[in-house]
């Protein structure tokens, strides 16, 4: 994630399918409230011609980008890229597990365990490599939503509210989510970790 790519144009690859189908959900969106261009932009502190390249999938939404996107738009951003996924089988084979990666921040998020109808859990693996620092600054779009974090390898230190915890292998964090966040790979080692979401 984080290339720019424009559909159609001559020796530049198009977009992924669900990139294609995020931007083209991320429009459906804003369409719906009645919101123009300038308007979101006003809501998320997002260029208008940022949002607009993104909505025309040129490029691709940042982790942190999303979470603006998704504040204004008041979903869990696990919601909207499941609003982008085929619908998920009772079983997910690693191999069909949505993979999402966010380049210049150095995240990258597997849905092992995908929204489904009638189930409220999901489960996401997250990696962050050395050094990625990512603060999650706008409102979260789901108040009080409810988080699991099980640390499986390296050292993490997530700091919610005025607060950061350190953790180790094996130690899991959990909380409900009410303002900003922020993730900190702070060891040699990649930090990967499981995150389970409880929506209300």
């Amino acid at each position: 994630m984080g290339s720019e790519a424009r559909s159609g144009a001559p020796g530049v690859v198009p977009p992924p399918p669900i990139e294609s189908r995020l931007a083209a959900r991320l429009a459906e969106l804003r369409t719906e409230r009645g919101w123009s261009l300038d308007e979101l932009a006003r809501r998320t502190d997002v260029s208008r011609s940022t949002l607009s390249r993104l909505e025309r999938a040129e490029i691709s939404p940042t982790a942190a980008l999303l979470n603006r996107l998704c504040a204004a738009y008041e979903r869990p951003m696990s919601r909207l890229l499941a609003e982008v996924e085929a619908e998920p089988p009772q079983l997910v084979r690693v191999a069909e597990q949505s993979v999402w990666h966010d380049a210049p921040s150095g995240f990258t998020r597997r849905s092992v365990s995908p929204p489904h109808p009638g189930l409220r859990g999901e489960v996401v693996e997250g990696t962050l490599r050395p050094g990625a620092d990512i603060a999650y600054d706008s409102p979260p779009p789901v108040p009080g939503l409810e988080q699991h974090i099980w640390l499986l390898a390296g050292e993490l230190e997530i700091t919610t509210g005025d607060t950061a915890h350190t953790l180790h292998p094996g130690d899991c964090l959990r909380f409900r989510l009410w303002g900003p966040t922020r993730f900190r790979c702070t060891g040699p080692a990649p930090a990967r970790y499981a995150l389970l979401v409880v929506l209300p």
